[in-house]
């Protein structure tokens, strides 16, 4: 049995990119034997530069693919099973969409898009003053 991966390699530095692109965590990526530990990649980020910048391109598009999930996700029912335990321990079964479920994927996609490409996808600040603004001069002793 062959151990996994720690040399950085193109090839595998390619995968982890294109997979990122896709949507997926690095925490799934490391998690397939044919990659390598994420103590590895954290590694190769501190010492390759190019990777770094491969690396931080991978994670700007990561967060469009966050962005165009959330209208996929909001635009289509997600349909799941809510059981409930009567009193007298009967199951009742109704199923419904799953709009909890489907708000907090939106969410959580709209923060991930925001913390990875702040200019793009977060908030905008519109900070305006209004009124006075006093300047005290310190003048040397």
């Amino acid at each position: 049995m062959a151990g996994r991966p720690c040399a950085y390699s193109e090839d595998i530095a390619r995968d982890i990119c294109l997979r990122l692109m896709e949507g997926e965590s690095l925490l799934a990526i490391c998690a397939d034997e044919a990659m390598p530990a994420r103590s590895s990649v954290y590694l190769w980020l501190h010492g390759n530069s190019e990777f770094s910048d491969k690396y931080a391109r991978a994670r700007e598009v990561q967060a469009t693919t966050f962005f165009d999930e959330v209208h996929e996700i909001s635009d289509n029912t997600m349909l799941g099973e809510k059981r409930t335990i009567k009193a007298d321990g009967a199951v009742e079964v109704v199923q419904s969409d799953m709009i909890e479920h489907r708000r907090l994927r939106v969410e959580s996609r709209k923060w991930m898009a925001a913390k990875l490409a702040p200019r793009k996808y977060g908030d905008k600040l519109d900070v305006e003053h209004s009124g006075n603004l006093t300047v005290v001069v310190n003048k040397p002793a």
